[in-house]
């Protein structure tokens, strides 16, 4: 039955591929342009098109690309002109007829293609392969980014070897703040917490284990902190409040006492990669096993939040903003805490019951090459890949990314790093906010934002500098391995419809699971083995596996064994 229904959802999928995102038959069946100008793996030399039309996405501020004195420039520079077909809202609905009816713009810009659509579109012929032009030749800028940043090129190669679009993203890291390791600011998502003024009233030191933090938690509660330090209500004390499996504000930062933090929103997070090169999922070993049996203590004695399974982040906020909590987890304590703020200190990564620690950690912001795809219609692609190639000159996509020289950045600081308007200048001078005043600026495409621009071309934004610098101080320390499973990493067509098949139904299983074992105690032997069979045989982990490998060993160079 398993089979029969899953043929028929693979059935399913395709129609509704084929419907809603305008894939190979619907081109191959409507189309009726001839389109002859291309050949995998050779570059096409014509350069007699200097006028293209490019379809794609500006956002909700923007007034459009055409009087943009940034694009209007590198067009004049590149010799080119462009026919720009950009929109706010139903992007989607009009790339899939465009596609459908074979009348294709000479580019998409912004639209955001998976890699499953990439690799269809460029199977079949609708998107060019770009490989041979990403050389210095005709592409100095990018190619030396490649060259430079071997992972890029890995992360926009498809399953079939060939590249069907220009890198984007953007990798906030800690080069940024200048430090030597450049760290994401994605690779710990959770900042832990605590009230050190509840701690010198109780005469206890910051605690440097998960023992020591079980102490400092039961003293909170015996000793009722909240009504007794800010005058709240007799038994409001929330010892230790988060939220369950949450990004930023979960307790998975505990669980480095065990060896691990699986940080939660995607089956990915829960990866580990060994030093062997093997894959295995953190949600089956016996640490994880040790840990949510240790937590679950807590829980029983009233130290954990009752509601820490089903509150919001609101709710966290306005718990911990009213001095009801002692112990949390955010990215920022003044975000979280308001106006106790200034009693609560960051904890340390904290030791297990064997002395031990370690924090995964994880990538974050991946690159994509969704976001500026050539197509068939293309004459001369050399003659557009020269306009975007500029794109990817530091101080180019800075401007694509917030605003230009002389509007959105207005000077520089003796190193020579573009600092930007200010809100009090930008409403001023612009009768609007500094953010607003980027999204009117602001293009859609193939931006590439190193770590190292924010130290050598612009500076980064206060917030996010804080972050990073918390990051670096407070945490990495404490990353005993930081290898990690690369989030670029490209499936396959049929990998990718494995994925979709078992990956909400696994996700889930576990979850549930945990927030069970925590709340209720456990795992014995029978349900941990009972647990176990469950995933293999119902939720298919075994096949996800051999999916996440295969997955990583293109990415790494390996030959995948299926």
């Amino acid at each position: 039955m398993l089979k029969k229904n899953r043929r028929f959802y693979m059935k399913k999928r395709i129609l509704t591929c084929a419907l809603t995102a305008g894939i190979a038959l619907s081109v191959t069946a409507c189309g009726n342009q001839n389109y002859g100008h291309h050949e995998k793996g050779v570059a096409n030399p014509d350069t007699s098109q200097t006028q293209f039309a490019i379809m794609g996405a500006q956002s909700a501020l923007s007034p459009g690309y055409d009087d943009n004195v940034v694009l209007n420039q590198l067009q004049q520079e590149a010799g080119i002109s462009i026919d720009w077909t950009t929109m706010k809202e139903s992007l989607a609905e009009q790339v899939n007829i465009r596609i459908a009816g074979g009348e294709l713009p000479d580019a998409f810009m912004g639209v955001g293609f998976s890699n499953y659509d990439i690799s269809r579109y460029g199977d079949d012929g609708t998107f060019i392969d770009l490989t041979p032009y990403l050389t210095e030749e005709y592409m100095p800028n990018l190619s030396k980014i490649l060259d430079e940043n071997p992972d890029i090129r890995s992360a926009i190669t498809m399953d079939d070897g060939y590249i069907y679009g220009l890198p984007a993203g953007e990798r906030m890291g800690t080069a940024g703040i200048g430090a030597p390791e450049d760290y994401s600011i994605y690779s710990v998502p959770q900042f832990s917490m605590i009230n050190k003024a509840w701690l010198d009233d109780l005469g206890l030191p910051v605690p440097t284990t998960l023992d020591e933090l079980h102490a400092a938690l039961k003293a909170f509660k015996d000793n009722d902190m909240s009504a007794k330090y800010y005058g709240n209500a007799p038994g409001s004390t929330i010892p230790m409040s988060t939220g369950f499996d949450e990004w930023c504000w979960g307790q998975n930062i505990f669980y480095a006492g065990f060896g691990f933090t699986n940080w939660p929103n995607d089956v990915c997070n829960d990866l580990v990669l060994k030093d062997d090169g093997t894959v295995e999922f953190m949600c089956v070993t016996d640490q994880y096993r040790q840990a949510v049996s240790y937590f679950h203590d807590w829980y029983a004695e009233g130290l954990m939040d009752v509601e820490m399974f089903s509150q919001t982040d609101t709710q966290l906020i306005s718990k911990c903003s009213q001095g009801y909590v002692g112990v949390s987890t955010w990215w920022y304590i003044e975000e979280l805490m308001g106006d106790y703020a200034k009693d609560y200190v960051f904890l340390p990564i904290l030791d297990g019951p064997d002395g031990t620690h370690n924090v995964t950690i994880r990538t974050g912001g991946g690159i994509n090459s969704g976001q500026l795809n050539i197509t068939k219609a293309c004459k001369s692609p050399a003659n557009l890949l020269k306009f975007y190639d500029r794109w990817y000159d530091p101080e180019i996509v800075m401007q694509m990314q917030y605003g230009p020289i002389g509007t959105y950045f207005t000077g520089q600081d003796e190193n020579g790093v573009w600092l930007s308007i200010s809100d009090e200048e930008s409403q001023e001078k612009y009768g609007k906010s500094s953010g607003e005043l980027k999204g009117e600026c602001e293009v859609a495409g193939p931006k590439l934002i190193l770590s190292d621009y924010y130290q050598t071309t612009f500076k980064m934004e206060d917030r996010a500098i804080e972050r990073l610098t918390d990051l670096y101080d407070f945490w990495m320390p404490y990353v005993d391995d930081t290898a990690t499973y690369p989030v670029d990493c490209v499936f396959t067509g049929r990998e990718l419809d494995d994925i979709d098949w078992y990956k909400g139904n696994f996700e889930s299983a576990v979850s549930e699971q945990e927030g069970l074992w925590i709340k209720n105690g456990g795992p014995t032997d029978e349900e941990w083995n009972a647990y176990i069979e469950h995933l293999t045989k119902k939720c298919g982990m075994e096949k996800l596996l051999t999916v996440y490998q295969n997955a990583y060993d293109r990415y790494s160079g390996k030959t995948p064994t299926e």
